[in-house]
């Protein structure tokens, strides 16, 4: 009996992966032409590996699915643009929490060297992870850069996971100072998730391009022993935030009258900085170390009956 059930996982789990990799397929190949609900329910089983309850959401990444396709503004555009935010930053909390501009720029042809200090950052303005780096302008490979920010503008990142508020971003490219922390080395991302505009969790990325990981603490700075998609790290003490209320109190202004929102900070010789607004942690498709932490941050996301 326990041989035969053993193999019976065994193809039940080899069905699943097949099916994760068929429903994939489709999204990769005739996902212009799926209905934003369809879409998203083929990818999410793909992806995590079970069917998406959108009748009646339960989970964290449930939600904000539910979210994707039901509460939609048009200021979400704004929000989410990485050059039109900063107008929404100065107006709610003033310019001196911006991260000084350096340029906007509508194509890679515009874009060159002779226009940058020595030390920058390049992103576009329409998508997440097309960062490109500069700490040493003689070092710094222009072409990879500029190759890098020509294919995310050639792209409509909405498109990936369907999240919406990317949809009807404008494509272009900004540079901004480069700036570190107290390490000297990067800037750690304080990142709040707020529910109905009021800070609940904060997840702090660290060491994001060597090595990755995440803790998470409550707004009174208690580390929280869960992980949220990538690896945490108890043996690194993180310390509270000099202007932490201040950052918590940032979060609210931005996030007043939203359901589910994430604002992300910076702290930098004892000053804080804007990082970015993210509706969908991970796309809401991460994946939790357990799942009743799942389920007590989707039960803070109070959807609207």
């Amino acid at each position: 009996m326990g041989k035969g059930y053993s193999e019976s996982l065994r193809t039940m789990k080899k069905s699943m992966i097949l099916k994760q990799k068929i429903y994939r397929k489709i999204c990769v190949c005739f996902g212009k032409y799926i209905s934003d609900r369809t879409y998203l329910k083929l990818l999410y089983e793909a992806r995590i590996g079970k069917k998406l309850n959108l009748k009646n959401p339960i989970t964290f990444d449930e939600k904000l699915q539910w979210l994707k396709l039901y509460d939609r503004k048009d200021s979400y555009t704004l929000w989410a643009d990485k050059y039109e935010v900063r107008s929404y930053v100065a107006e709610k909390l003033g310019e001196q929490y911006l991260i000084p501009l350096l340029g906007v720029w509508n194509s890679t042809d515009e874009l060159k060297p002779e226009d940058l200090p020595e030390q920058f950052v390049l992103k576009c303005t329409h998508d997440s992870a097309s960062v490109c780096i500069c700490k040493d302008k003689i070092t710094f490979d222009w072409n990879a850069a500029m190759d890098k920010l020509q294919k995310s503008l050639n792209q409509n990142y909405y498109w990936h996971s369907r999240e919406w508020p990317y949809k009807n971003i404008t494509p272009r490219i900004i540079a901004e100072a480069y700036m570190t922390d107290e390490s000297g080395t990067e800037l750690k991302d304080y990142k709040i998730y707020t529910f109905g505009g009021e800070p609940y969790l904060i997840q702090v990325d660290f060491d994001r391009f060597h090595n990755h990981r995440r803790n998470l603490y409550t707004t009174e700075w208690e580390y929280i022993d869960e992980t949220i998609e990538y690896p945490k790290d108890p043996k690194v003490k993180i310390a509270k935030p000099e202007h932490l209320e201040e950052m918590l109190e940032c979060s609210r202004k931005l996030a007043a009258g939203t359901i589910s929102l994430r604002t992300d900070f910076y702290s930098i010789n004892g000053r804080i900085y804007f990082g970015e607004i993210t509706f969908y942690q991970e796309a809401g498709f991460a994946h939790f170390e357990h799942e009743e932490f799942a389920k007590k941050l989707g039960n803070q996301i109070k959807l609207p009956k």
